[in-house]
């Protein structure tokens, strides 16, 4: 006998697992039973698991019967004349829904040719191997699989106009492009995702060759002309929010210019661009560590002789002004409330991002780079018909990642833009790349996609012919103003004396072991002494018995708690974590010791 679950519970045996199983999935088809239930024979537990729960993962499959799939031509010429819909060939038993238990029992094909008596279903098109943001990359059958993943991670992070109602919303870093374009090269998933509507890239005009050595790696070169024209220009958004509080004994918050009696006042110049309710003006242009929205709050500790007190009545600065590095114009301010009932007040800044060195791009096949060099237009390659790139791309990208999808993009996005037509080149179904080289043939250019450039710098022709064409770029949110991190001597933790962690803190950069290796390898290995001693602390350790001595800072001795005021302390560097290393040892009830040894 074997065993039946229906969503993890017990509900009888049957003898013939294989017949049970058949005649439910039958009634299944034929509508008998609700077709949201799916199950399958567990050989190695020997069990039959029927699942009916919310929440699984299901897609849709075609049928097939002895080796013929259930969905005919008549049926497909039916659903284009709109007298047959999806719901009805689900209904009929054409497709049924499989979930990932049920899917175990499944034989699927992936396209009618391949179909034998074994097949038990038909994908309804290959394309569904891809996701949703992967059936966006033109000629992804032409692509690798790891740059595939790739490329649909590197989409969710381009710039664009990610929201029509942008202006109304106050998003956390968010990026605006300012001038979207379509791609002449795109999918039929670009039409079904309303794409037109919202884009998030340029149709840039690239080459394919190396040039003054700027654009190794993964580097690129950019057309500084290009980019004083509007190329991949984006707005930068980041909002700032302050609340009014209220505390025990009936104090509050108060947003507006703090008085000059203040506890923390800063000086008048970083409140100069607050207006009298304490918000800075729209259009005002603010730099680092300048006031936002200033607010005085109530004194933290409270003595129980308050009326007596003089500083107990004196507010502290508590205000939300820009962090280091941070600059802006301030865009527009809400005032509301929060669900506390607490007056809120947010303000947007935004700040306009041209493309620098080290911002980085990115084509829709996973070919990701930064900015190596800006050339003014002067100084860029050109054609025999006067075209300069916006973008130079290094072809030793290309060998070992195997992105043919990036190459027939560029000549697909050529023809496309010479022809004035939209190349649909969705996965499994692009056009031939040789209807693409006779069409370009046809319009008077090579059908390889090369052309006769000349030197920018030295106006000489180039000995071979450079691969130039049309291919959609995208500005990724990666850019060096929003990385850009220093640090001098700064706020250190409490607990380790070693500087505090992260860019927004101020913090303090970490040398690993490979940057070591960098130092010591330009001849700066003394310097480690200096890098590596961010927490050094002078200890006193006694000599006989190896424990760290106490130190009396007002008499300038030194003394043993062990061994008394006549043993031998000698003063010794230590990185605090040492230290605090050691005191942890001692409670777990483990005496360390340090024994001490000459230098010479």
């Amino acid at each position: 006998m074997v065993d039946i679950f229906l969503d993890e519970k017990f509900i009888g045996s049957v003898e013939d697992a294989n017949k049970f199983v058949s005649d439910i999935r039958t009634s299944r088809r034929n509508g008998d039973i609700p077709n949201t239930l799916n199950l399958h024979y567990d050989e190695g537990s020997d069990e039959i698991i029927v699942e009916t729960n919310k929440g699984r993962v299901r897609r849709p499959l075609i049928i097939v019967e002895n080796g013929v799939s259930k969905l005919t031509e008549d049926h497909i010429k039916r659903l284009k004349d709109g007298e047959f819909n999806w719901d009805e060939l689900v209904k009929t038993g054409i497709i049924e829904y499989i979930d990932a238990g049920e899917e175990e029992d499944c034989y699927v094909a992936l396209t009618e040719e391949e179909l034998t008596t074994e097949h038990t279903h038909l994908e309804v098109s290959p394309i569904t191997i891809l996701g949703l943001c992967t059936s966006l990359i033109p000629y992804s059958n032409f692509g690798s699989s790891s740059r595939l993943i790739r490329g649909s991670k590197i989409q969710k992070q381009s710039l664009g106009m990610y929201s029509t109602n942008f202006m109304n919303r106050l998003d956390t870093d968010s990026n605006v492009l300012h001038y979207p374009q379509k791609p002449i090269v795109k999918t039929f998933m670009h039409d079904i995702l309303n794409y037109e509507n919202t884009p998030s890239g340029q149709n840039f005009t690239i080459a394919v060759m190396s040039y003054e050595g700027y654009n190794m790696e993964d580097a690129v070169i950019i057309n500084k002309g290009s980019i004083d024209r509007g190329l991949a220009r984006s707005t930068y958004y980041k909002p700032y929010k302050l609340e009014e509080l209220r505390y025990s004994g009936g104090l509050r918050d108060e947003v507006g210019i703090p008085d000059k009696e203040t506890k923390g006042y800063k000086s008048e110049k970083d409140y100069r661009h607050l207006e009298t309710d304490g918000i800075a003006y729209t259009e005002a242009k603010l730099n680092s560590d300048d006031v936002v929205i200033g607010r005085s709050s109530p004194p933290r500790f409270l003595s129980g002789l308050e009326e007596f007190s003089v500083a107990a009545n004196i507010r502290r600065e508590s205000s939300s002004y820009l962090g280091e590095g941070a600059s802006g114009t301030v865009d527009m301010t809400y005032l509301t409330e929060s669900n506390a009932g607490n007056r809120l007040i947010k303000t947007r800044l935004r700040q306009q991002r041209i493309p620098e060195i080290g911002d980085k791009f990115a084509s829709r096949h996973g070919q990701k780079g930064v900015i190596g060099m800006l050339y003014p237009q002067e100084d860029m390659p050109f054609t025999e018909s006067g075209i300069t790139p916006d973008i130079i791309f290094s072809p030793h990208s290309l060998p070992g990642r195997m992105t043919i999808s990036h190459v027939i993009e560029i000549l697909a996005g050529k023809l496309g833009a010479l022809d004035g037509t939209y190349i649909d080149a969705a996965s499994f179904d692009t056009p031939s790349e040789d209807d693409l080289r006779a069409r370009l043939l046809e319009l008077g250019f090579r059908e390889n996609g090369t052309e006769t450039m000349y030197n920018g710098l030295s106006g000489q022709r180039f000995k071979v012919k450079i691969f130039i064409g049309n291919i959609y770029y995208l500005r990724l949110k990666h850019m060096a103003a929003n990385k850009l991190h220093t640090r001098a001597a700064g706020r250190v933790q409490l607990l380790t004396r070693q500087p505090v962690e992260g860019r927004a803190m101020g913090g303090g950069l970490r040398l690993g072991e490979m940057e070591k290796d960098c130092l010591v390898a330009h001849g700066a290995s003394l310097l480690l002494k200096e890098r590596f001693d961010s927490d050094k602390t002078i200890f006193h350790v006694c000599e006989d018995c190896g424990m760290i001595a106490v130190y009396d800072n007002y008499r300038h001795t030194a003394h043993c708690p062990r061994c008394g005021a006549s043993a031998k302390v000698s003063p010794i560097e230590l990185s605090y974590a040492f230290k605090l290393l050691l005191d942890e040892i001692k409670s777990l009830g483990i005496s360390p010791s340090i024994n001490l040894e000459d230098k010479f």
